[in-house]
């Protein structure tokens, strides 16, 4: 299986997807935004995701201080295009209180740190799982970790490929791609193109 000849293939057939579409300017708002949307991505659909985002630029309120001073009912009203919202608060608040507690409310500082550590010091805030955390040290961090989802297993499950766990998913792709941030950024957008586009 030449996933490189895969990878041009869905390249012709949906073109470059260019992930994460954060609408904020500036690394640190960029950044944030792309690991709010990362959290209120889980189990819903980017549509939903795209509202709830809305919201909290709408109002002014997406940013690492205000969410963490932000009563959680009122949070939890703003995201709630997303679904799970009164989870999702939950988490949201959890992930910027870890951010002010380890990295003084930075996203530079946290970056720097090696990639493994960082994920694993991730995965440990509530609510963060592998995927959500691989998709913030992707995209927001660029660093290049493959992202697993339900579109990525169904890919290599049509060709006879099928592990028990997430990790041994993302080292199968890591070790038989260039270690680049853009390619993994890129396919991982388009195996979800091609995901949505077959079912």
């Amino acid at each position: 299986m030449n996933f490189l000849r895969l990878y041009g293939q869905l390249r012709r057939q949906y073109g470059p997807q260019q992930w994460w579409p954060a609408k904020t300017r500036g690394f640190e708002a960029r950044c944030l935004e792309i690991c709010v949307g990362a959290i209120l991505t889980q189990n819903t659909n980017w549509k939903n995701v795209e509202k709830a985002l809305e919201n909290l630029r709408h109002t002014r309120l997406l940013s690492l201080e205000k969410l963490l001073i932000m009563p959680r009912p009122k949070l939890a009203t703003l995201i709630r295009p997303s679904g799970y919202y009164n989870q999702k608060a939950i988490k949201l608040q959890a992930f910027a209180t870890f951010m002010k507690v380890q990295y003084g409310g930075s996203f530079r500082r946290m970056f720097i740190q090696p990639t493994m550590a960082l994920r694993q010091q991730l995965v440990a805030v509530h609510g963060i799982g592998k995927e959500t955390a691989d998709s913030m040290l992707l995209y927001a961090g660029g660093k290049s970790i493959f992202v697993i989802d339900t579109y990525t297993k169904r890919m290599l499950a049509e060709h006879g490929i099928v592990f028990r766990q997430y990790d041994e998913y993302r080292q199968w792709f890591e070790k038989r791609l260039p270690r680049k941030v853009k390619l993994f950024q890129e396919f991982h957008a388009l195996m979800v193109a091609w995901g949505k586009d077959s079912t």
